[in-house]
């Protein structure tokens, strides 16, 4: 938002969960900053209330376009209950009579979700509606230019693509370092965001918080999820579906409203991580211990980032897709697995055409070196049991670090290549 507003009379205020007289005055300050110059001096008089804030500023974009930014508007709610009805109130009387503008921001999902519902106050006057999605790999390695590319992938495998959890890694330390100062230190940044994240900006339910910790232990089938639940879990896990915390993961062959052979798996980097990893020696780092943690929550590293990395190199892969890099027609690239007649899984699988050709079938290898020619020679076997191929089906392999014995025919791709930090 402060790129959008590069240029233009913008006023910001970040709510903090202040009493509502702190908060305006706050915004007071905010407002002088831009506004200055009236015969009102917001800084010794600031507003008294949210009516005379809006009015306040509807005056001064009478002639010239002002910008107002309200973050974290749902913790301003939680203070100013009465703030959705005052700014709808204010809104049907002064849109069409002021060049204001008014950005409400938030992080906590499911209140933005509700002020935009029907019975909400504010309920068809919002113009536009974005939700900002997380950076992906080759955006998220931006902001990781001086590391190597495969510590870039570490680091996305662990924390996503939140940019402000990707300011917390500082690339000048070692990934031990980072991780005795944001993990394994009592009061952690990574230590405590996880929970943060679930008890707050989420706001789970006790059922959805059950389910997220079934999935993260290896509960992953819907009847082992109901059975540690006990009770039908399917709109809550629609739910955390679409606050982009669960993905329900079907073969890439199969019609998503008809497969019965699914799994979910936690969709957020640093949910995973912090589940999978983290929260099991959570109680031990609270207690001192972090020093002694650290070896051991190192060791589980690799076994937990290959499933994430295998998620960047299928995205790498659609962005191929989508470049016309894998040939015309490109309609899906994911995951296949079969259990019949042998069990059979892929870890990528681009398929092309009205009738769903698979045209390509890819490998992915948390490892920094690979022979490239035997990963070739085990999709060819895997390959037999796709229901649809190409008779001149191309393979694609990944590495970490680097690809040996690579066939002149075969798509080679590395961290370097997902990573770029010199992408456009």
């Amino acid at each position: 938002m402060q790129r959008f507003a590069e240029g233009k009379r913008a006023v910001f205020h970040t709510a903090a969960g202040r009493p509502v007289e702190d908060e305006l005055t706050h915004l007071s300050r905010a407002a002088a900053a831009v506004l200055g110059g009236g015969l009102r001096d917001l800084a010794a008089r600031p507003f008294t209330d949210w009516e005379d804030a809006l009015e306040t500023f509807a005056a001064a974009a009478q002639a010239e376009p002002l910008l107002l930014v309200l973050d974290e508007f749902p913790t301003l709610v939680d203070v100013a209950p009465d703030l959705e009805n005052r700014v709808r109130a204010f809104w049907d009387r002064a849109r069409t009579q002021a060049k204001l503008r008014i950005l409400l921001l938030g992080s906590a999902l499911r209140t933005m979700e509700r002020i935009q519902t029907e019975r909400a106050p504010l309920y068809g006057r919002i113009d536009l509606s974005l939700l900002v999605h997380p950076f992906r790999p080759h955006e998220a390695a931006l902001m990781l230019r001086r590391l190597k590319p495969a510590d870039r992938a570490l680091v996305y495998g662990l924390v996503g693509g939140v940019p402000l959890y990707l300011e917390w890694w500082d690339q000048r330390a070692s990934v031990r370092e980072n991780l005795l100062r944001l993990v394994c230190t009592p009061g952690g940044q990574l230590l405590t965001e996880g929970e943060l994240v679930l008890a707050s900006e989420l706001d789970l339910s006790d059922l959805g918080r059950r389910i997220v910790y079934a999935i993260a232990t290896g509960r992953t089938k819907f009847n082992e999820i109901q059975q540690v639940v006990r009770t039908d879990p399917t709109r809550t896990l629609d739910r955390l579906g679409q606050l982009r915390i669960v993905e329900k993961v079907v073969p890439v062959t199969a019609d998503p409203r008809r497969a019965r052979t699914n799994f979910y798996r936690i969709a957020d980097n640093l949910l995973a991580f912090w589940l999978g990893i983290v929260d099991k020696y959570r109680a031990e780092i609270d207690r001192g211990l972090g020093r002694s943690v650290l070896p051991v929550l190192v060791s589980d590293l690799d076994d937990h980032l290959g499933d994430r990395y295998e998620e960047a190199f299928r995205f790498h892969l659609r962005r191929l897709a989508d470049a016309g890099e894998l040939g015309e027609g490109i309609v899906a690239v994911g995951p296949f697995w079969a259990d019949q007649p042998q069990q059979v899984e892929i870890d990528a699988v681009a398929l092309a055409g009205r009738d769903r050709e698979a045209v390509l079938v890819g490998e992915s290898k948390w490892a920094r070196t690979e022979d490239a020619g035997r990963l070739c020679r085990v999709l060819a076997a895997k390959a037999q049991a796709l229901p649809n191929r190409a008779t001149d089906l191309r393979y694609a392999v990944c590495a970490r670090g680097r690809l040996t014995n690579v066939p002149s025919d075969a798509l080679a791709v590395t961290a370097a290549d997902i990573f770029r930090a010199n992408a456009a």
